[in-house]
């Protein structure tokens, strides 16, 4: 009895920091389904105004278009990125050597260096290259990180290198271990990453901002910036893109959300 009373203010810190959380969510929730005037007012109940304010949307908006070229970016960028730098991640441990550890610490480096330095150069490289308006174009920076690579990286040192030395033996070549062994063993590494470098993707505004100089090549982010700087916001239709944005990579957590605990878990261990 005297330990659950103990336990009481834990508990109660908790329920708040989580209605803290939550309160977002529901406040853009709730916005969606009102007015313009309503929003701006604070209203926390649910109104009527939603489908009107989804016509508006679609009516001064392309929104098909944008998800189809968000979730275009966002689901090419996962995968290549989770391919490149589980390769490399499992390559420097895996095949470890000082010079690797010297790379590696160049790569870390690499990560304090601000995109705004090098997106100048990058916009003129592939401007050069008649990449400008393409898919190609947004993803390619991305696809390789240092952060996944380390993430990576880590999680291979759990990864028993008895296994590997008798798949040797059998004949297995390093492509079919990598596949057939390494794959299936770093599944919650990969779905920690998935999580991570989807929401990214999906989230990123300012590179995609600069390539895409084409209104029909917009994605989510770019969207919601148009649709909010003209003189009169419409915010309740503001919401709801808003909402429609943030649907995606809340989905996308939520069903591998116990995958990415294990996945960050095992990589710091």
């Amino acid at each position: 009895m005297i330990k659950q009373l103990r336990s009481i203010p834990a508990y109660l810190f908790l329920t708040i920091t989580a209605l803290f959380s939550v309160f977002p969510l529901y406040f853009m929730t709730v916005s969606a389904t009102n007015t313009s005037q309503d929003v701006l007012a604070s209203r926390l109940i649910p109104g009527s105004n939603l489908f009107d304010n989804f016509t508006k949307l679609i009516s001064q908006q392309d929104l098909g278009s944008a998800l189809y070229h968000s979730s275009v970016n966002a689901i090419l960028a996962t995968f290549f990125s989770l391919l490149i730098c589980s390769i490399a991640g499992y390559g420097f441990e895996v095949y470890h050597s000082k010079g690797k550890d010297l790379l590696m610490a160049i790569l870390l480096l690499a990560m304090m260096i601000p995109f705004a330095a090098t997106m100048i150069p990058l916009f003129q490289l592939f401007a050069a290259n008649g990449l400008m308006n393409s898919t190609a174009a947004v993803i390619l920076p991305t696809i390789s990180t240092p952060f996944l690579i380390l993430l990576f990286r880590q999680a291979s040192r759990n990864f028993p290198h008895e296994i590997l030395e008798a798949a040797r033996l059998d004949g297995l070549s390093e492509l079919a271990i990598f596949i057939r062994i390494y794959l299936p063993t770093m599944r919650a590494t990969y779905a920690a990453a998935a999580v991570i470098t989807f929401m990214q993707a999906w989230n990123n505004f300012l590179w995609p901002k600069v390539i895409l100089v084409d209104s029909a090549y917009q994605t989510m982010p770019m969207l919601i910036s148009n649709f909010s700087s003209g003189y009169v916001t419409d915010y309740g239709a503001l919401m709801l893109a808003v909402l429609i944005a943030s649907l995606p990579a809340m989905l996308i957590f939520l069903a591998l959300q116990r995958a990415f605990a294990e996945g960050i878990t095992g990589a710091i261990k």
